[in-house]
């Protein structure tokens, strides 16, 4: 327990320097500051024990967010403006929960912990290290694979929200979830070009989304992590990527296999090869294409579902469902052409 203890203090001593600041400030009182020093003993020494569990962790960084919230409310509220140790506290939690999936790296949960609070605090490149990490600790989760396909589309870099889809699928060959969620994907990257065509003056419908830049504002100092990359960073878009299709190039692929709905059906019929494909997954991939009304190739998409059912499993029920929902497929229920029964 001696080395328990030795270590315990020295991750304590760290934050000596902030427990001063806020007395000379008083923001709290030496009473509070004594309260948060046994708190944190407490938990240093819950966390760094023999058999400590990922919840322990999660229930220290927890506790360190509720301190530093208090800390900014208190701040506001004293019109304190400037703090030598205003990111200190984002430092810390950020630092519990890597030294807890370093103990824990098979605990998902903690793991999006961590990754939900690097996107709430807007640590781009902590987020990116941080996810490089998990999906090579947990290959087989298939919820971290689609956070990490989402998150790339929704930046605008479809070329890294494909890649991550892509290399999923050879790990998740079990469950047809990743699958679907890939081919809505493509389906919300399909929906953006049309809303975009749509629009006069459009030069480059291929290029639907833009990077908003709010994913590399870094609120925290990482200067640590420029040290420490590696080359292990996820793949982000650069500054002139959205200049790489030009206006004839453009016009030259109009016709691309792509915005005729080309990846979606080869997502689909790849996935029949694969050992988890039932009728059910079909009619799973079946009912989110119908969600995508405003897409113009959705019918085409659909349909190409309903055929290989038909074909392959023309008495299953899953197959009598998607037939049932045929006929209102494209057709928005927000209509007068919907059925009212």
């Amino acid at each position: 327990m001696s080395g328990v203890a030795e270590k315990a203090r020295f991750f304590l001593e760290r934050s000596v320097p902030q427990l001063r600041e806020w007395e000379q400030k008083e923001l709290f009182s030496k009473d509070e500051i004594r309260t948060i020093v046994k708190k944190r003993n407490d938990h240093e020494h819950r966390v760094l024990s023999p058999g400590n569990r990922a919840s322990d962790w999660a229930s220290y960084a927890t506790w360190e967010q509720s301190l530093e919230s208090l800390r900014s409310k208190r701040c506001k509220r004293m019109k304190i403006r400037h703090l030598n140790s205003a990111h200190a506290g984002q430092g810390r939690v950020l630092s519990i929960y890597d030294r807890g999936v370093n103990r824990h790296p098979t605990s998902s949960a903690l793991w999006r912990e961590y990754l939900a609070y690097t996107t709430n605090v807007k640590a781009a490149k902590r987020y990116r290290r941080t996810m490089t990490n998990a999906l090579r600790m947990l290959p087989n989760d298939v919820q971290l694979w689609i956070m990490a396909g989402r998150r790339a589309a929704k930046n605008g870099d479809m070329a890294s929200a494909r890649s991550f889809f892509m290399r999923g699928c050879r790990f998740c060959t079990k469950d047809g979830s990743l699958w679907i969620e890939y081919a809505r994907c493509e389906m919300e990257w399909l929906e953006k070009v049309d809303k975009r065509k749509s629009k006069p003056g459009t030069i480059d419908p291929l290029r639907p989304d833009k990077t908003t830049g709010d994913d590399n504002e870094l609120v925290i100092d990482d200067s640590e992590d420029d040290e420490e990359d590696d080359g292990t960073v996820l793949p982000e878009p650069s500054a002139n990527q959205a200049e790489v299709i030009d206006k004839q190039t453009a016009k030259q692929l109009q016709n691309n296999p792509a915005l005729d709905g080309a990846i979606p059906i080869a997502i689909f019929d790849i996935s029949r090869k694969q050992p988890f494909f039932t009728p059910d997954t079909a009619e799973d991939f079946y009912i989110m294409l119908a969600s995508f009304h405003n897409v113009s190739v959705q019918p085409r998409i659909a349909q190409h579902v309903l055929d290989t059912l038909e074909a392959e499993y023309p008495k299953h029920p899953a197959t009598c469902s998607c037939r049932i929902r045929q006929p209102i497929v494209n057709v928005d229920p927000m209509t007068a052409e919907f059925p009212a029964n």
